[in-house]
């Protein structure tokens, strides 16, 4: 009796897969999209987690984990560092393979060069985020190393939610204008005040308590006022937040496309969210668990941030 590669599940679904694979679907390509901004977004995560726990020196070189071994040595520093800093480190295999994954989609989908240009950005920029992860390790999590270390992680979040978004874009099409360009400028002065919320966050940590090892202490960080940092960087968040309501109010009273208006007024809560967070670490003298939830958003914040500037010009279908 002959048997049909439906009487075989798993050879039917490699089947699709390899089907699916030949020429990537839109859905496909903006689907491994997400999952590359989530996983950028992510590590900065893990990484938050890596400086609260004190775990940053749990592999105290690179590439290996510790001279002579890739992995953790019992005894070389507590397990539980050891864990959380070779698995942070292994995270960025998983970004790297996501990131591999949307270049080879987008070739095989024949999309345009724009859109081929951001996947390889987002994959050089997987491999100089490891790079740099090393060279913080080796310089004893230094603050400034540190600083250099995350900001790329930022600029990469932004990268891929604008991947995303130009993903669902037909090659075909000329860029349109979907709002005015006074609206856009707003949207500049918002991101470069976002840069500098970013930077003097990065200063205020670099500041502050949590160096990121527990056995460095107060050795190699910034040695300026971390309250005076903190107001330095609130003034920047009111900036930002003044910037994206300006935005926000513009796109509203010039009729701008629904979908521009709503990520607006998201970015503008979210922006609130992230005020909160901070107030909340000011008053309460920088808690280890407000410092993940923090740098969560900061991500957030980023990618609709980059969402919202792509809504400015776009490529639209042509109606017939």
């Amino acid at each position: 009796m002959s048997t049909t590669t439906a009487d075989h599940p798993a050879t039917g679904r490699g089947a699709a897969w390899k089907e699916a694979w030949r020429d990537p679907s839109l859905h496909m390509q903006r689907t491994l999209a997400m999952v590359l901004l989530l996983c950028q977004g992510g590590i900065t995560v893990t990484g938050s987690l890596v400086r609260v726990t004190g775990s940053g020196l749990g592999c105290n070189t690179w590439p290996l984990c510790h001279e002579g071994s890739l992995v953790p040595v019992e005894g070389a520093a507590p397990w539980v560092h050891q864990t959380i800093e070779f698995g942070n480190r292994l995270l960025t295999f998983v970004v790297g393979v996501a990131a591999i994954l949307v270049l080879v989609a987008v070739y095989r989908a024949g999309r345009r060069r724009d859109i081929k240009a951001l996947a390889w950005i987002s994959l050089g920029g997987v491999v100089l985020q490891a790079v740099l992860g090393g060279i913080s390790v080796l310089l004893d999590l230094r603050w400034w190393s540190v600083a250099v270390h995350f900001l790329p992680s930022m600029v990469l979040v932004w990268v891929a939610a604008m991947l995303y978004m130009r993903l669902a874009e037909p090659d075909g099409a000329a860029p349109t204008r979907r709002y005015p360009a006074r609206a856009q400028h707003w949207t500049v002065i918002a991101a470069v005040a976002l840069c500098c919320v970013l930077v003097t966050g990065t200063m205020v940590t670099g500041s502050g308590p949590h160096s990121g090892d527990s056995g460095v202490g107060m050795d190699g960080r910034l040695n300026l006022d971390t309250k005076v940092l903190a107001y330095v960087h609130a003034v920047c968040m009111y900036l930002y937040l003044i910037s994206t309501l300006i935005t926000a109010v513009l796109l509203h009273r010039t009729g701008a496309p629904e979908d521009a208006r709503r990520t607006s007024w998201i970015l503008v809560g979210l922006i609130l969210v992230q005020w909160a967070i901070g107030v909340t670490q000011f008053r309460l003298g920088v808690p280890r668990w407000t410092i993940p939830a923090h740098i969560a958003m900061s991500s957030t914040v980023v990618a609709f941030s980059a969402f919202l500037f792509s809504h400015a010009k776009r490529r639209l279908p042509t109606l017939v």
